[in-house]
C-alpha cells in the first residue's frame, strides 16, 4: 500500500469519517471505536511504521492471511487504513473475556464443556487447514470469548506467526510459544499443519486438569520433554476424566507427526462427536490449578494491556 495525506483506506475515506475512537490506553496500540453510521464496535490496531521497519515480511504475511480468513470463530480483519507514520487494522472486537478467566468464574464446568470448546477450535483450525494456513502460535492465551453471554462462542486471534502453505515449500522455521510447540519444531526438522493439531492437543490437556503437560523453569529441561513427547494423566487431577478424553489427547499429542490425529480425524472422535464427554463437575480442581499454573502474573502484566488483549492481539 502507498501512503496517503491523513489516514486514509483504499476508497479514499478518513479513518474519522467512518470511525470515533472512544477508549485508548497510554501506551496501548489498540483502541476502541465505534463506526458513525452504525454504531458498531471494533478493535483498531495501530501500528507505527517504526517498530515494522525489517519486519515488513511478516505484517504483509498476517494482513494477507486475515485477507483469505472468514470464520464465525476466527476473529476477523474488517479494513485497513494508513498514514504516514502508522498502520492500522480494523478488526472485528471480541470483548468476552479470556479462556481462563471464564472457566474461574464458572460454578460449573464439565468434560463436556470442555469438548465443545476443543470442537470450535478444531472446526476453525480445520477450516485454516483446508485453506492452506497454518496458525502456528495456538494456545489459551489466543482463544478468547466472543461476547460476555453465557453460550458465547470462542475465538482464535492473533495470527503474526500464521503461515500460508506454498506448494513445494516446506516450513522450518522454529516458533510458537514454548509449552505448546510440538515436538518436530523443536527437532528443527521440517514441520506441516500438523503442529496445530499438537497444540490442541496440549490445550485439551490444560482444559481438563488445570495444568501444562510439559513444564520446567528451565527451557532445555522443558524442551527436553517435549521432544520425548513425555507426560502423564496424572492422580488425583486425572482420576475422574473419561478414558475417551485421554484417548482423544493420546492421538493429538502423538510424537509422530505422521500418526497424528488430523483436525478432521479429530472432529471424528467420540469424545467431540459422540457422548463419552462426562458432565461431571470438575470445575474445584480445575479452576484452583488454574490460579495456581497460570497466575495473572505469568500472562496478564496490566489492565491496560489486558483491554487491548481482549480487544484485539497479546
Amino acid at each position: 500500500m502507498k501512503s496517503q495525506k491523513g489516514v486514509k483506506n483504499k476508497h479514499n475515506l478518513t479513518l474519522t469519517d467512518l470511525w470515533v475512537l472512544c477508549f485508548s490506553g497510554a501506551f496501548s496500540e489498540v483502541v476502541l471505536a465505534e463506526e458513525k453510521r452504525t454504531q458498531k464496535l471494533v478493535a483498531i490496531k495501530c501500528i507505527p511504521k517504526k517498530a515494522l521497519e525489517g519486519k515488513e515480511n511478516s505484517i504483509e504475511n498476517e494482513i494477507a492471511v486475515l485477507h483469505k480468513i472468514k470464520h464465525a470463530n476466527i476473529v476477523s480483519l474488517e479494513e485497513i487504513f494508513e498514514s504516514k507514520s502508522h498502520l492500522y487494522l480494523v478488526m472485528q472486537l471480541v470483548s468476552g473475556g479470556e479462556l481462563f478467566d471464564r472457566i474461574i468464574e464458572k460454578g460449573f464446568y464439565t468434560e463436556k464443556d470442555a469438548s465443545k470448546l476443543i470442537q470450535q477450535i478444531l472446526d476453525a483450525v480445520k477450516y485454516l487447514h483446508d485453506m492452506g494456513i497454518v496458525h502456528r502460535d495456538l494456545k489459551p492465551e489466543n482463544l478468547l470469548y466472543y461476547s460476555l453471554e453465557e453460550d458465547s462462542k470462542i475465538m482464535i486471534s492473533d495470527f503474526g506467526l500464521s503461515k500460508i502453505e506454498d506448494s513445494g515449500s516446506v516450513m522450518s522455521t522454529a516458533c510458537g510459544t514454548p509449552g505448546y510447540v510440538a515436538p518436530e519444531v523443536l527437532a528443527q526438522k521440517p514441520y506441516s499443519k500438523a503442529v496445530d493439531c499438537w497444540s490442541i492437543g496440549v490445550i485439551a490437556y490444560i482444559l481438563l486438569c488445570g495444568y501444562p503437560p510439559f513444564y520446567d523453569e528451565n527451557d532445555a529441561k522443558l524442551f527436553e520433554q517435549i521432544l520425548k513427547a513425555e507426560y502423564e494423566f496424572d492422580s488425583p487431577y486425572w482420576d475422574d476424566i473419561s478414558d475417551s478424553a485421554k484417548d482423544f489427547i493420546v492421538h493429538l499429542m502423538e510424537k509422530d507427526h505422521n500418526v497424528r490425529y488430523t483436525c478432521e480425524q479429530a472432529l471424528q472422535h467420540p469424545w467431540i462427536a459422540g457422548d463419552t464427554a462426562l458432565d461431571k463437575n470438575i470445575h474445584e480442581s480445575v479452576s484452583a490449578q488454574i490460579k495456581k499454573n497460570f497466575a495473572k502474573s505469568k500472562w496478564k502484566v496490566s489492565h491496560t494491556s489486558s483491554l487491548s488483549f481482549i480487544f484485539l492481539y497479546s
